[in-house]
């Protein structure tokens, strides 16, 4: 069914049922003349606030706020009607409406229990983008709760016994190394209100920045960047980690049931190169014999630091040139081999 004929049918099934009756909802959506519509308002504020949001991402609640007055009362109010107006189709329909008056702009309900869930993206920047908890207050319907995010936000309910709880997850921006920036978060109803019971903001304080992700009921699987001595954005075959978590029953929490890395040997290779320079440093000599057992290779070593750049590996990564530079900036390349699960010093030589 199209979009057009949907929201004809969900007007005309509108109209009937409240034929006769005084809801304002009903009269201002309906009757010439009436009260502005909000979505003509929101087409209003579209032209004015969200351009002018993308330039000021400081407070996306105070920019944002009289869009987002619009979009929560539309979702309460349809709500608190019942009937029509609280189906999940006819609310999705409308907000559709709403994002086409704005063409970056996106609105995504889902029912969680007791709950309706929005995840509103008004940028492609991330900033001011959204999730909205709606539900009962008492004898009223309300909205509970606000979650603000950088990174376009998505809802997962977890089905299940217990308070209602969904995964609410916030994509970034492109790395440009074929990562995005990424948080997950686990949202969980408290009588009439919810909390985040765990999030990986928690456990990334540094961010998290994921080259493959999968998020469904229960589980969160992420693929992504180590950041470790000797990673250097962009390089191929660097070591990435990748876990798997788990929604623990009745906790309101996920632990970790597996982990693996993907090109270990790199960061192995690299905890060797930091001994390397830090023993070179320190004129530390048993630390320095450890990494380059070649008396006559030491003794040409001059005072080497690690140089940003990308390592050459050979085809099975047995040897791998990396990149260093004296005092002075004069290049050198340092030859590794691995020998057994160790790696070792093997050749050195200034760049000509």
């Amino acid at each position: 069914m199209t979009r057009l004929r949907r929201r004809t049918w969900f007007v005309l099934a509108a109209l009937l049922l409240t034929i006769g009756a005084t809801s304002t909802l009903a009269a201002t959506r309906v009757r010439p003349g009436g009260a502005p519509d909000r979505l003509e308002r929101f087409r209003e504020l579209a032209s004015s606030r969200l351009a002018l949001g993308d330039l000021d991402a400081g407070n996306p609640d105070e920019t944002y706020r009289d869009i987002y007055a619009l979009l929560d009362d539309e979702v309460v109010e349809s709500l608190a009607s019942g009937g029509v107006f609280a189906s999940s189709e006819f609310l999705q329909d409308r907000l559709d409406a709403f994002g086409d008056a704005w063409g970056g702009a996106q609105f995504r309900l889902t029912r969680v229990g007791r709950l309706v869930v929005g995840a509103f993206r008004l940028t492609d920047i991330g900033s001011g983008n959204s999730v909205r908890v709606y539900g009962p207050l008492r004898d009223e319907t309300a909205l509970l709760a606000t979650l603000y995010r950088d990174g376009r936000p998505s809802v997962t309910p977890i089905a299940g016994p217990g308070e209602p709880q969904f995964l609410a997850t916030w994509e970034g921006s492109a790395s440009g190394r074929g990562t995005r920036p990424l948080r997950v978060d686990l949202v969980r109803a408290y009588a009439d209100a919810v909390r985040v019971t765990w999030s990986t903001a928690t456990l990334f304080p540094e961010g998290l920045f994921a080259r493959a992700w999968l998020v469904r009921a229960g589980e969160v699987r992420l693929r992504y960047e180590l950041h470790y001595p000797g990673w250097t954005p962009g390089c191929e075959g660097q070591t990435e980690q990748e876990d798997v978590y788990r929604l623990v029953p009745g906790q309101g929490t996920l632990t970790r049931v597996s982990r693996q890395q993907h090109n270990a040997w790199h960061r192995e290779l690299h905890a060797s190169v930091a001994r390397l320079f830090t023993a070179l440093a320190e004129g530390d000599e048993p630390a320095l014999a450890a990494v380059v057992p070649d008396a006559a290779l030491r003794a040409r070593l001059p005072m080497l630091v690690p140089e940003p750049a990308c390592d050459a590996a050979d085809g099975v990564r047995e040897t791998v040139s990396i990149a260093a530079t004296t005092a002075d900036r004069r290049p050198w390349s340092l030859t590794f081999r691995r020998t057994g699960v160790r790696w070792r010093l093997a050749a050195a030589a200034p760049v000509l």
